[in-house]
C-alpha cells in the first residue's frame, strides 16, 4: 500500500463512532471488559464476542468493524482456538496520529 492509500485506510477506520468507541475501550481493556476464559485482556487482546456484546451488535457486524481497524494497522488480531482477540497497536496509533497532524 502506498502512503496515500495508508492514510485513506486510517481515515476510513476512524470514520465510525463504533470503531472509535472500541479503540477507547481497548486502551484500558481491564476497565471495560470482564476477565476471559481464554487469553489475557492486555497481552492477547479482547475476544470479539465480548466486543460484540458490549456494542450490542452481531458478531459479523463487529467483525467487519474490526477488519477495517486491522487493515488500517491500528489494531492487531490474535487467534486462540476458534476465537479472535483484538488489541491496540500503540506504535501504529502514534504514527497515524502524527501523520494526520502532518496532513492537517
Amino acid at each position: 500500500m502506498d502512503a496515500e492509500a495508508d492514510l485513506l485506510a486510517i481515515l476510513k477506520a476512524l470514520a465510525s463512532d463504533k470503531r472509535l468507541q472500541v479503540l477507547a475501550w481497548l486502551k484500558d481493556p481491564r476497565a471495560h471488559f470482564p476477565p476471559q476464559r481464554d487469553g489475557d485482556l492486555v497481552s492477547d487482546g479482547v475476544c470479539g464476542l465480548l466486543i460484540a456484546q458490549k456494542l450490542g451488535l452481531s458478531q459479523p457486524t463487529v467483525h467487519g468493524h474490526m477488519k477495517l481497524l486491522v487493515q488500517a494497522g491500528l489494531v492487531r488480531e490474535t487467534r486462540i482456538r476458534q476465537w479472535t482477540f483484538y488489541r491496540r497497536d500503540e506504535g501504529a496509533l502514534a504514527a497515524a496520529t502524527a501523520r494526520l497532524a502532518e496532513c492537517l
